[in-house]
């Protein structure tokens, strides 16, 4: 890594992120574009959840293809937010986009989605079930050496919260049971992509990219990503500017996929995303950790128990970038 010299003088701030909003739609458009020909697709599908990534692929696909040729899907489940639904209807009339609503969670019941989940939880609490709520939620890598260790949060019909530690196997067990969530809503927007000859639309911004924050198979599975290069900040000018409501604009980022009311810090990254914009564009760049960290509103060592977290992530996640992996590759002959 190339670390900027005279870091004494060198002021780096939020203005690093900035793009020009109008420059930055005309070439996502043109790149959607150009992929859905090469794809020789008419559309776009993709499931809106009344958050800002997904509002904002919603404006773009609109302005790449128009409104008659993107689909949205809402897919609730049993533990989703009322408000997700009323928001993301509110998107769909805002652009003027096709949208119904597929409710996932008969179908995740039938599969024991549910049922799988509340037994590994009842491993720690065996008196959980109807009536609780619960979450997972990680420590701050701030706090520590960049090992972040994840706890389970549950809360009792009387409204009484405990805070546990989980071992990795009841760990491991109630994330595969919610990762059934995102892979059967990626089965329904396949299924609309395919009666359509429309191509999936997936939402993530970099700062979820980068780190791994998708379900491989699930929410990472997308013919197209459009927002993906973007920080998070940037795609919260883009909305601006692309008209998405305001309401949106102010929500804070959420993972709408446990029962208790999560917030993506809690889940998984160490700072708010303008935060962890900074550290990772710092990281990108080559800016020294003083520099991110006045920026940022840290101290040097810790911008770097975030670093150390964001590399952590990286490795770890890794293989869900990955294809299928091949013996050896398989290569195309062709004979005329």
């Amino acid at each position: 890594m190339n670390i900027r010299p005279s870091e004494d003088a060198f002021i780096f701030s939020a203005d690093a992120l900035k793009i020009d909003e109008a420059v930055e739609t005309q070439r996502i458009v043109a790149g959607l574009r150009a992929q859905l020909r090469a794809m020789r697709k008419r559309g776009l599908v993709l499931g809106l959840s009344g958050g800002i990534d997904s509002s904002v692929s919603v404006a773009l696909a609109v302005r790449a293809v128009g409104a008659k040729n993107v689909f949205c899907l809402f897919m609730p489940e049993n533990d989703s937010d009322p408000e997700s639904l009323r928001l993301g209807r509110l998107v769909a009339e805002t652009f003027g986009v096709e949208a119904i609503v597929e409710d996932i969670g008969p179908t995740l019941a039938a599969m024991g989605c549910y049922a799988r989940r509340d037994a590994f939880i009842r491993e720690l609490v065996p008196g959980y079930g109807p009536g609780w709520a619960s979450k997972i939620v990680i420590a701050n890598a701030l706090e520590g050496e960049g090992y972040n260790i994840s706890s389970l949060v549950v809360q009792d019909p009387e409204g009484r919260q405990t805070k546990l530690r989980m071992p990795p196997s009841a760990y491991l067990g109630i994330v595969a049971a919610t990762n059934m969530k995102q892979r059967t809503r990626k089965q329904i927007e396949y299924f609309h992509a395919d009666r359509l000859n429309f191509a999936v639309l997936g939402t993530p911004n970099r700062l979820e990219y980068d780190q791994g924050f998708f379900v491989k198979n699930g929410d990472g599975a997308a013919d197209v990503k459009p927002i993906a290069h973007l920080y998070k900040s940037q795609v919260y000018a883009l909305a601006g500017y692309l008209g998405v409501p305001e309401e949106i604009r102010r929500r804070p980022p959420t993972t709408d996929t446990y029962s208790l009311a999560q917030t993506q810090e809690e889940f998984y990254f160490s700072l708010p995303y303008d935060r962890m914009d900074l550290c990772l564009y710092g990281l990108n760049n080559g800016i020294g950790a003083d520099a991110v960290g006045r920026a940022a509103q840290l101290n040097a060592d810790e911008v770097k128990r975030v670093w150390a977290d964001i590399a952590a992530k990286r490795k770890a996640t890794r293989y869900l970038h990955l294809g299928p992996q091949l013996v050896e590759p398989v290569k195309e002959i062709t004979r005329y």
